[in-house]
């Protein structure tokens, strides 16, 4: 008898549930998705959206006006192991520097450039060199100039503004367009450098020429 009841009581249990998957079937009407809810794609886009730019030396066109030629002069000497400055100087590791600005890259005949300086091509004007002592080797890999660069914005725009005295007449300023078109292309949205007047504050215990003081090269080019 108890036996017969446990038996009734599964098989009223098995009916309620195959009775409860139909109606339930029949309610909802599911149906397979023609495809994925969200896009793999575009959650691995979206993901790596806020991932970090690539970075880039901060403009510094603006800056050149107002630099402090001295403290230039004074960051040149993490050069001057390599180069020579004046106007009858000769080449060391690295080419002559007099003229420097808006000169051609590679343009010293008789100096010995690496084939990844030549193949860069272009002019060394501001916005080129600013990007060059930024980082050297980023700039132009391949080069064989041991300089790790100039890290500080102003230190680079005052050595820019020396680099310009050396010359019988010296290269205008970066004009407006230049400057916008540099911030534009380096991301500043804003034109906050113009404004302001570069801090010339001597350099401490040379602590910055010696920072950046390069190797020499072996093999003598750039």
């Amino acid at each position: 008898m108890e036996l017969n009841k446990l038996v009734a009581a599964v098989l009223v249990a098995g009916i309620i549930a195959a009775l409860a998957g139909f109606i339930a079937k029949e309610v909802v009407h599911p149906h397979a998705l023609q495809e994925d809810a969200v896009s793999i794609e575009a959650a691995e886009a979206g993901g790596s959206s806020g991932a970090a730019k690539e970075a880039l030396p901060e403009p510094i066109l603006a800056m050149i006006a107002n630099a402090d030629i001295a403290r230039g002069e004074k960051i040149s000497k993490a050069c001057a192991a390599c180069h020579s400055f004046g106007k009858e100087g000769g080449n060391g590791t690295g080419p002559n520097l007099w003229n420097i600005v808006n000169r051609p890259k590679g343009a010293k005949s008789d100096f010995s450039y690496s084939d990844a300086m030549h193949e860069k091509g272009g002019n060394w004007n501001y916005a080129e060199l600013n990007h060059y002592l930024w980082k050297p080797k980023k700039f132009v890999p391949g080069t064989k100039m041991n300089f790790i660069g100039l890290k500080k914005p102003e230190d680079r725009a005052a050595l820019l503004a020396w680099l310009r005295t050396l010359s019988d007449s010296m290269p205008a300023l970066p004009d407006e367009a230049s400057i916008v078109l540099e911030q534009s292309t380096l991301g500043m949205e804003e034109d906050v450098l113009s404004e302001e007047k570069v801090d010339s504050p001597a350099l401490e215990s040379d602590s910055t020429v010696e920072e950046n003081r390069p190797e020499e090269s072996d093999n003598g080019s750039y």
